[in-house]
């Protein structure tokens, strides 16, 4: 119904990537922009820009030139203009990439927050992976215009369908498995304990593979048959300090690498490898994740 009418009457509000603001309006123009378009009296559009600029917070700023304002207000006003006239969908188009980090994951929580208050259908476009599963509640990856996967960002994060999805959402080192012809399956030679949610488009697949998530893993003692961990033999090859994590790089026998994401705390200093120590690397079933080599 939307893409029968004219561009004009379609009520979809567009933010975007450069935020498009008008350089000689100042920020009550700029938003109050759409009214003006659609004839609104004086006295509401002074409501719904005051209104729309409540909600972004910038109310103080409202007869400020576009060109004095910052990255991050300038974003907010670009938003505020998208809203101000109530559209049914919001687009957006890597709204937040012109940003620094720091302020760009502040503004991923309040668009998140301003979704929850204005109910509007919000259609965000963005390659950052962190990002697409802060803000949303549904995923579309995407693969040369083919939809892979459709889903919860949980969802597509845990239990991915397929090694582009797991290798796209996150980080990720693979394993190639072996299937058994009777059922069960194992890497390097080792049975494989597998999770619960392996689907059949996994074990029914051409080719399969263990998806290892760093933050999943854990250096400790070989894991008993009574455990229900998968255990890999490694040697620690380097670590690498990030801040909020220790990032241990192991390699397997057969010469790949894997990460393993360590917390830099006092309890984990013992589990903190030097290079050339052998290691075990175990991984609980559940967290095992089995992908198809399907794109």
């Amino acid at each position: 119904e939307l893409l029968t009418r004219p561009p004009h009457q379609r009520e979809i509000g567009l933010v975007f990537q450069n935020y498009a603001l008008f350089p000689h309006m100042n920020v009550f123009e700029n938003v109050a922009y759409p009214l003006k378009l659609r004839r609104l009296s004086r006295s509401e559009i002074e409501t719904k820009v005051r209104g729309a600029l409540d909600m972004v917070r910038l109310s103080q700023f409202i007869d400020r030139p576009v060109d004095k304002l910052s990255g991050g207000q300038k974003q907010r006003v670009a938003l505020a203009r998208a809203i101000v006239f109530e559209p049914r969908i919001l687009l957006m188009d890597e709204s937040l990439s012109a940003l620094d980090k720091k302020l760009r994951e502040q503004m991923q929580i309040e668009l998140r927050h301003l979704h929850e208050r204005l109910h509007t259908t919000t259609v965000f476009v963005t390659h950052d992976q962190r990002e697409a599963l802060t803000m949303s509640d549904r995923i579309a990856v995407i693969n040369n215009g083919a939809l892979i996967q459709f889903d919860t960002p949980r969802a597509i994060y845990d239990r991915p369908k397929t090694r582009f999805v797991a290798d796209f959402v996150g980080e990720t080192t693979f394993l190639p498995v072996e299937l058994r012809a009777g059922g069960g399956a194992s890497v390097f030679g080792t049975p494989l304990r597998l999770p619960d949610h392996a689907g059949a488009s996994a074990t029914n697949s051409r080719e399969s593979w263990l998806a290892l998530r760093p933050e999943k893993l854990a250096i400790g003692p070989v894991a008993g048959p009574e455990a229900e961990v998968n255990s890999f033999s490694a040697v620690a090859r380097e670590t690498i300090f990030q801040g909020d994590s220790l990032l241990v790089i192991a390699g397997f026998p057969d010469g790949q690498n894997i990460a393993v994401r360590v917390v830099p705390q006092e309890a984990n200093r013992g589990l903190v490898p030097t290079p050339g120590q052998p290691i075990h690397i175990n991984v609980h079933r559940n967290d095992s994740i089995l992908v198809s080599g399907d794109v």
